[in-house]
């Protein structure tokens, strides 16, 4: 009989759907209202890697913050509702400063809740139920995702209702977001995990080795995992109407919120490494067919499939995390982990734009292809399956 997923799991799960329904009424139109700002490219550019850059870091800092604190609730609380409390003021900027001041604070929010909302969930979870769990949350988190674009457009076509009215409407589900936490989640001892493998002399306070290669190997990974807008971009380029893009990018988010639960409890079964080795070589070949591809029905197909790598990889890299770390160090662990993601985020996007315009756009594809297939050798051999019992 298949065990229910704990309370706190559901809860966070709905907290995720709620936010990133709020966040992605924004999101998808922030470049067009830039635009009617006067910003340049260039701009919108800064305005989203400053975004991300301040997260990334803080995420680091969040994570060390958790596991020295009794208690992750407050500092996941104080996360989500600054989010919640000034995304929506969006829609009161008169100036691209204003967006970016927005922006920036929104991911100060992002920053300090995401680790220790990853060491909260793992903490109340059996470790095997941890793959399904990591996979429930990211299916809500894609599938807010699909709702809150389907919102906005609602509000902007059949209700006709202006720009900056939509953006201070998502101040709604980030109300909902706010009382499923409060509300919802209780927080509890750590489930039993399994005991680390002991350290060498002289390094009984360093991480996990195994957690340090995990990283390394991710990081490679990483730096092949440039942005999704260049998915888009590929996407036009191949003759996908700019029409279709919006449903293109919906259709992808619907496949990662169909299966993710599926993907993450998978790896309850199979084992989270092997999931994670055999999701990044299907990233590889997905990348190859993008680099490959000649017509728009392929690109259609690709989406898909891509959307499948995020099923079985979201939940199943941090469940991955959780199994390799100790409970009072799951935070810093968390930090680790999405501080790697972040930081590698600018360096990929920027060699990857660069290669495009030096080389031709079937090059960056092979080159991301090449990394990730690297990556998914070095996690292979050198990174131990851990015990889930």
């Amino acid at each position: 009989m298949t065990k229910k997923l704990p309370r706190n799991v559901l809860a966070l799960g709905i907290v995720s759907l709620a936010t990133d329904a709020s966040s992605d009424m924004i999101i998808p139109l922030l470049p067009m209202f830039l635009a009617s700002l006067g910003s340049t490219p260039a701009g919108i550019g800064l305005v989203e890697g400053a975004a991300e850059a301040t997260a990334a870091l803080l995420k680091l800092v969040s994570g060390r913050l958790a596991d020295r604190a009794r208690h992750k609730k407050p500092l996941v609380i104080a996360g989500y509702g600054l989010s919640s409390l000034v995304r929506p003021l969006v829609g009161l900027a008169t100036a691209v400063w204003m967006v970016l001041a927005v922006r920036v604070v929104d991911r100060i929010g992002k920053g300090v809740r995401s680790s220790p909302r990853d060491a909260l969930l793992a903490d109340g979870t059996p470790p095997e139920l941890r793959g399904r769990a990591f996979g429930f949350h990211r299916a809500m988190d894609n599938a807010g995702a699909v709702v809150g674009p389907a919102l906005a457009f609602v509000l902007l076509g059949p209700l006709a209702l202006p720009l900056t009215t939509v953006f201070l409407l998502a101040a709604i589900p980030g109300a909902i977001a706010m009382l499923a936490l409060i509300f919802g989640v209780r927080e509890s001892d750590p489930a039993p995990a399994p005991a680390p493998a002991p350290a060498p002399e002289g390094n009984r306070a360093g991480p996990n080795p195994a957690l340090r290669t995990y990283l390394g190997a991710l990081a490679l990974f990483a730096l092949g995992n440039a942005s999704d807008a260049f998915l888009l971009l590929r996407a036009q380029q191949l003759g996908v109407p700019r029409a279709a893009i919006p449903v293109l990018w919906m259709l992808h988010n619907a496949i990662k919120a169909l299966f993710s639960t599926w993907g993450g409890a998978l790896s309850d079964r199979l084992g989270r490494k092997r999931l994670v080795v055999v999701g990044w070589a299907v990233y590889a070949l997905t990348y190859v067919g993008f680099g490959e591809a000649t017509d728009p029905w392929q690109v259609w197909s690709l989406f898909v499939v891509y959307g499948f790598y995020y099923a079985l990889v979201e939940g199943t890299e941090k469940a991955l995390v959780a199994d390799l770390s100790p409970a009072g160090r799951r935070g810093g662990a968390f930090g680790a982990y999405h501080a790697v993601v972040g930081v590698a985020a600018l360096p990929a996007s920027f060699g990857f734009g660069w290669l495009a315009t030096a080389y031709g756009p079937r090059v960056p594809f092979l080159v991301a292809a090449g990394l990730a297939a690297g990556a998914s050798v070095l996690l292979a051999v050198a990174v131990p399956e851990p015990s889930r019992r």
